[in-house]
Parts: structure tokens; C-alpha cells; sequence
């Protein structure tokens, strides 16, 4: 590589190193790993020149190795979906990042798309290129990706004749030198192993429902020369994310000339928080003091007021910390906004320990409950409305003195992480037909 890339590690929350590098200045345009050979390993072996083209065109390109592969913890097998969202989300915060436009290629589309839906603050754009978003779809698409699962038996057997098989049919058979290279790139990069384990767990990939979640603005680009995209592919990720733009061109050069392109103009990040983006999905966190009414006829109204005041300024920082939007306070709790359930959880957390540190320093305690909800909440005139918010309300009614509660889908969308969760059972919730299984989120250390 022409390129000088020095080579620095990230730490995922379940203790993978992440290597990775960044290359050019300008813009950040990070890349979501394709983990078949790693990006960051492919651009060392000069299989990937079209990172460098990036970096030419006036950007900052950020490269990374997929847990399993290249430079990255080769100890830690290809875990799907979840495990490489915890994969960028590393590379991300290890960087400090803020602000930044996602780039998703090939495998990397689906971590991409996750990453979106959960992180939408940090985004300023997200391109997907020949990707898809069910994997199933995707090895049934095309000759190609329908070819790999019946070779599948040679990778396990014969690396080296799949590799090479694999790069040169990549590569359409029109240029044996830069096949000789993608196929050297992937025998030193991966293991046969973890490449079966790549294609079994792509083939359970489907971010299909979240799409419509996705709130930043979208370009999607299909290569026409590519062997691993067609029509069909793209097609689902245009018509499915709100106002996403969809082109088609042919050649490497023209989908980084339609990448750079694309980013030029770059979205600054508010500077207030936002409270709903239109059909944007957010996080809705409510808190209540327990025993409220008691403490206020113990203490009267004015030394009940002093604690309420603590209790509004430990809520506010905590909520201004951790990038939460106070959208109301009832006297005795507070309803907030998050764009991503992972802040909110933080934020969670971190109300608890931050009440559980006043009631061992101060005489009178303050013990607070919290629950948590996602989903597609109604904006009016500052307030949010509508299911979600009933359903987190019910759910904060639902937990006692110091703890949180979270729904099933919740804790879905937070898989990957380190929390601690006790399974609290399902639940009759006023309002709502089915009942809800709600999980404890376990705070103290």
C-alpha cells in the first residue's frame, strides 16, 4: 500500500481486540468490516485499492478487522449481527468519534444498518454498497452468492483451491493479478472455519424490520459489473428506508466518486438535542420517587421541596451527560427522550448510582424507579404521545426502589452488551392486550 497505515487495537465489550487504522484526511468515513479476510488485513496485501481511492478523493477512511480475521483477536470466532455491531461501535468510541459517515460493503451493510437505527446521532450519512438485508435472500440472489454455498464442502476441505476459486470468481475472470492477490488476502486472512461460520450466520442475518427505523440520510449503490449484487438486493434497502436515494454505476471509480460525492455536504449535529426526528425511533425513559407521598407529609412542604430540588438536579445532569432530552417533569419523576437505547441505558444506570451515592451521604434517602421502552413515539408541540410512551410509563409502575425495567424487545436491541439482566417474567399491562416480559437491569457493581 502506498498508504502508510499504522495499525492501533479498540477493546469490544466482551474483551475482543479490534485492529484498526485510518488512512487520508478530511471527512470521516468509516467503513463497516466486510469480515471476509478483514478490511484493514485485505488493504495491507493490496487487495483493496479502492480504500485508498477514498482517501484520495478528500476523506478520512477508517479501516477495521472483523473479530476472527486479519490483525484482529483470531482466537474470537465470527459471531453474526451482534457481535460485529460491538465490533464498529468499538472502533467508534475508541476514536472519540462524534460525528461521521458509515459506509457499508458486502457483509458490512447489515452491521451498518444496525449501527444506524441505534446510534443515529453519530451519523451524518450512511452509503450501503452492494449489500442486502436478509442474508437468505442475498446466497439465493445471484449465481455467484448461490455458487459459495455449493463450493461450501470445498472450503472445508481444500482451502487453497476455494480461495483461489472464490477470488478469481469475484473477480468475474477478467483480472487474474488482482484474483492472485484477493485469494492470498483471504487464505492468510481467515481460517476455513470461520468463513463457514461467516456464511451460516449471514445467512440468519435479516435487519429487514429495521430499515423503516433508519434516520439518516441513505444512499444506496449497486455496481454493475459487481458479482454480488443485483437488482433485487438494493432494491428492498431503497424502497424500505425513509427517502433513501438509490443509484446505479459501474466501476470501482464511479461508486467512490458517488460515495464522496454523497458526503460532501456534511449534516452538523444540533446544537440542542433533537427531540423526535420525523419517524425516527427513540428511547423513552421515565423515573418516579418511590414513596413520594410520604416523605412530603413527613418532612412538610418546604424540606420536602429541598430533596425534590436534589432529585431535579441529579435527573438534569445526569440526563445532560449522557445526551438525554427532558421532555417533562411530573413533581415527582421525569419523562426523557434518548436517539439511542444504549445512552438511555447508561443514562439508567447512572440515575441509580447517582441516587444510591445521595442516600449514603445525605439523612434523607431518595429512592427512584425507572423503566425504559423503544419505538416510534408521536411529537406535539414538545411532547411525545402514543404507545411507546404508555407502555415505558407502565413499565416504570412496574419496578420498585432502585431498580430498572426493561421489555423483551428492549433487551434485544441491546444484545452485545455488557449488562446484567434478571428475567423478571411476563407482566398484564393496563391498555395493552399481550402481556409483557420485562427483564431487571442489574446496576450495582
Amino acid at each position: 500500500m502506498s498508504i502508510e497505515a499504522r495499525i492501533e487495537y479498540a477493546k469490544t465489550g466482551d474483551g475482543v481486540s479490534i485492529a484498526y487504522t485510518s488512512i487520508g484526511q478530511g471527512p470521516t468515513l468509516v467503513c463497516s468490516a466486510t469480515n471476509t479476510g478483514g478490511d484493514l488485513h485485505m488493504y495491507g496485501v493490496g487487495a483493496a485499492p479502492w480504500f485508498e481511492l477514498l482517501a484520495a478523493g478528500g476523506r478520512r477512511v477508517v479501516l477495521y478487522d472483523g473479530r476472527g480475521v486479519g490483525s484482529s483477536d483470531r482466537d474470537a470466532m465470527e459471531e453474526g449481527l451482534e457481535g460485529r455491531v460491538a465490533d464498529l461501535e468499538s472502533v467508534v468510541d475508541k476514536l472519540g468519534l462524534e460525528r461521521f459517515a458509515l459506509l457499508g460493503r458486502y457483509h458490512g451493510g447489515a452491521p451498518a444498518v444496525a449501527y444506524a437505527v441505534r446510534h443515529p446521532e453519530k451519523l451524518s450519512h450512511l452509503v450501503l454498497v452492494d449489500t442486502y438485508a436478509s442474508g437468505a435472500a442475498y446466497y439465493s440472489a445471484t449465481p455467484y452468492t448461490r455458487g459459495i454455498k455449493a463450493l461450501l464442502e470445498v472450503a472445508a476441505e481444500d482451502w487453497e483451491l476455494f480461495t483461489l476459486t472464490l477470488a478469481h470468481w469475484a473477480t468475474g475472470f477478467r483480472d487474474p493479478e488482482r484474483a492472485r492477490a484477493l485469494a492470498a488476502g483471504f487464505k492468510s486472512g481467515m481460517t476455513s472455519q470461520y468463513y463457514l461460520n461467516l456464511v451460516a450466520n449471514a445467512q440468519a442475518t435479516d435487519v429487514t424490520p429495521m430499515l423503516e427505523s433508519v434516520a439518516v440520510p441513505t444512499l444506496v449503490i449497486e455496481e454493475q459489473m459487481s458479482v454480488l449484487s443485483t437488482p433485487s438486493t438494493t432494491r428492498v434497502l431503497a424502497s424500505a428506508i425513509p427517502s433513501a436515494q438509490s443509484i446505479s454505476v459501474r466501476g470501482v471509480e464511479a461508486v467512490v466518486r458517488a460515495v464522496i460525492d454523497f458526503t460532501a455536504t456534511t449534516v452538523e449535529a444540533s446544537s440542542a438535542p433533537l427531540l423526535l426526528a420525523p419517524g425516527g425511533t427513540r428511547t423513552v425513559l421515565f423515573t418516579d420517587i418511590v414513596g413520594h407521598t410520604e416523605m412530603m407529609q413527613r418532612l412538610g412542604d418546604a424540606k420536602g421541596r429541598d430533596v425534590l430540588r436534589e432529585h431535579e438536579r441529579i435527573t438534569r445532569d445526569t440526563l445532560k451527560t449522557h445526551g438525554g432530552a427532558e421532555v417533562k417533569t411530573m413533581g415527582d419523576g421525569f419523562m426523557a427522550s434518548f436517539s439511542s437505547v444504549t445512552k438511555a441505558m447508561d443514562c439508567a444506570i447512572a440515575l441509580q448510582r447517582a441516587f444510591a451515592a445521595h442516600t449514603d451521604s445525605m439523612p434523607e434517602p431518595l429512592h427512584v424507579r425507572v423503566g425504559l421502552n423503544a419505538g416510534e413515539p408521536i411529537e406535539e408541540d414538545g411532547d411525545l404521545f402514543g404507545a411507546t410512551v404508555i407502555l415505558a410509563s407502565r413499565i416504570a409502575a412496574k419496578a420498585g426502589a432502585g431498580e430498572i425495567l426493561i421489555p423483551e424487545p428492549v433487551r434485544h436491541l441491546l444484545s452485545g452488551k455488557s449488562y446484567i439482566y434478571t428475567d423478571r417474567g411476563e407482566h398484564a399491562m393496563k391498555g395493552f392486550d399481550a402481556a409483557v416480559r420485562l427483564y431487571e437491569v442489574r446496576w450495582r457493581q
